[in-house]
Formats: structure tokens, sequence, C-alpha cells
């Protein structure tokens, strides 16, 4: 084992695309100072010193699930208590909420997957966000949803893509990937789309033009090979397309899920990962640390830790609070640049594509 982690630190230093063996020694050897270190060169050779971030705002559509995966605390049937699904008034008042924010860039929209809203349903509501907020940019629906809304209507998920993007859809933010291999998705997922059918939204999308981020769920009933395989899944769609903008990584939080019994992984394992996807993902240039999830203080530290993009400002999310998560539901910009300028690195106000604002 030491000689294929002294062999993997070399690749890694060298800067050469690290194999599946490499990231399970560096994995194994538990030297977080050391992939802190590893993964921070590969983070300011990308983007320097800079820290992007943006002022955003989510809005989360329905809990009503016909899914009602064991992983999720969020989604449920429509008869349980909070259940709730906003209509197109509900999200005009929002979005005219949110046109009071200074500097907002971005809507940022993922919801349950209701059983009987229409595809038109969700039509409508990306042309009312861009009736509303014009200037602004509509990252929305997960590859998840996207095969919730093919069959649903009836089009291929290329159709439905295709429609949204006319309709004013800029991107996709990439959830629901967890992880990429069946066998766990049966286990945690087993009522929504495959690793296939993700793949081929995410595909499709960037053909079309539509970049994405890339996520992973980590923490709950995978093997630490089937993150790394998920990680080079992942890079190797990014061969092929180029259409991932950021991977996310976000750790599993248990409470109210169908799997409370499993506890919430470490902020050492969270600063570990974050380092190894900074690592394995050679081609994507940004990796996002989503303060809401893991909190701030693990979010600044993962600054040194391979991590160029603190998400944004996001003002009302609740899907991993559901789960738990002890989060603020928002944050100012002037606390963001704060924690960003604290910790050495330039803070700087991004767009959706991470053009600087």
């Amino acid at each position: 084992m030491a000689k294929d982690y002294q062999k993997a630190v070399k690749k890694a230093e060298r800067g050469e695309r690290l194999a599946l063996e490499d990231a399970l020694a560096l994995y194994e050897q538990d030297d977080l100072l050391l992939l802190a270190s590893l993964a921070r060169t590969v983070k300011e050779r990308k983007s320097g010193r800079q820290v992007f971030f943006n002022v955003n705002r989510h809005i989360n559509l329905t809990n009503i699930c016909e899914a009602c995966c064991p992983l999720c605390a969020f989604g449920r049937p429509a008869d349980r208590p909070g259940a709730y699904a906003f209509d197109q008034k509900d999200v005009e008042a929002i979005l005219r909420d949110a046109a009071n924010t200074p500097g907002l860039s971005e809507i940022h929209m993922v919801s349950a997957l209701h059983p009987d809203k229409p595809f038109v349903f969700y039509l409508d509501i990306v042309r009312t966000v861009k009736r509303i907020l014009p200037q602004v940019r509509l990252k929305a629906f997960t590859p998840v949803e996207i095969v919730h809304f093919a069959r649903l209507s009836g089009l291929s998920v290329k159709g439905v893509l295709q429609a949204l993007k006319a309709a004013g859809l800029d991107s996709l933010p990439g959830g629901g990937a967890e992880i990429l291999d069946d066998e766990v998705r049966r286990r945690i997922c087993p009522n929504k789309a495959t690793a296939g059918q993700w793949i081929e939204v995410i595909t499709t999308a960037h053909k079309l033009g539509m970049p994405t981020n890339a996520t992973m769920l980590y923490g709950h009933i995978e093997t630490v090979e089937q993150r790394i395989r998920h990680l080079i899944t992942l890079r190797s769609l990014q061969d092929e397309t180029g259409g991932f903008q950021a991977f996310v990584g976000f750790p599993f939080h248990p409470e109210n899920t169908g799997m409370s019994h499993l506890k919430r992984v470490s902020a050492w394992e969270d600063l570990k990962m974050i380092a190894l996807a900074r690592l394995v993902l050679d081609n994507i240039d940004h990796i996002k640390a989503f303060w809401m999830m893991l909190t701030l203080p693990v979010a600044q530290l993962a600054l040194a830790f391979g991590v160029d993009d603190l998400d944004g400002t996001v003002a009302e999310e609740k899907i991993i609070h559901a789960a738990g998560a002890k989060t603020e539901t928002g944050i100012t910009k002037e606390a963001l640049t704060g924690i960003i300028a604290e910790t050495g690195y330039i803070p700087v106000e991004r767009d959706t594509f991470y053009r600087p604002l």
C-alpha cells in the first residue's frame, strides 16, 4: 500500500490523471493535510486566488412526490402533514419578492416528483421567471425531474429539454445523481431515474448547449470505491461533452429519512472527499462547497481543500433542512464575502456561467 500511495502522490504532484487505485490509495492513507496541499495546488492552478459565489434564490415548487425514496426527508404523499404545492400565483409572489434582492443573478429551482402536475405547468413557470426577472438566469430541474417530465408528457428527454430551453431555461443543477450505481440506487431511490437515465439527461443537455453541475451524495450505504467510480464516471462524461461547470459533493443527512439509523459522516470525511474530488476531476473547473449542507465553518475550511466556490446566498431552502440540517436557510452577500476574505482568498461575485460580475 505504501508503494501505491507514493505513486499516487507523485502522479497528483505532477498533475497526471489519477486512476481508481490511485484515488483509493490516497483515501486509505488518510493524510488529510497532504490531500489538502495537493488539492489546493490544483485549485490555484485552475482559478488562482479567486473564490466564487453568487446572489441566488432557491425555490422548491412542491414536496408532493410519487417516488418517496428512503433517502429523502423532503418528498411525501399529498395526504401527509406538511405536503404543499405552489401554484402560478405563489411563484409569482416569490419572484416579485426576489426582485427586491440587490444583485440577484440566479433562480435555482428543484422540486419533488409531483404525480399530477402536467409538463405544461413547469413550462409556464419557466416563462413566468423570465417574464418577471428577465435579467436573471434560471437553473432548474434535476435530471430526475427531466425523466419524470418525459414520462408525464410522452416526449423524449431531448424533446423535454428543447421545450424547456425554448421557454427560457438556462442550465440544470445536476442533482439526483446520488451514486451512479444501480445496485445502490435500488436501495436508496428505487422509484426514480436510473444511473443510465441520469447520464442520458446530462449528455443530452450538454449537446443542446445547456451546462449543468455534477453532483454526488455520499455517506449512506455506498462504499468508498463506489464513490470514486462515480467521480470517474463524471470525469468520463466531461471528457465527452465538456458541459459540467462545477462539481458539488453532498453529505447525506439521515434525520427524518427512511435511513435515520445511519450517522452523518464527519467533517474529516467531508474534507477528504472534497480534496479527492478536486484531484480526480481534473477536467471540471470548479469544486463547490454547499455551505448549507456542510455548515459554514466546514465550508470555509474547505477553501483550503480545493474548493473555489461557496454557491450563493440561497435565501430559502427546504430540501436539506427537512433532513435535519441546522444551518440558516440563507446568508447575506456581505457575510459570504467576509468568510472568503478571512481565508486570504479573493471573493468574486459571479453569474451562473462563472463570469465575474
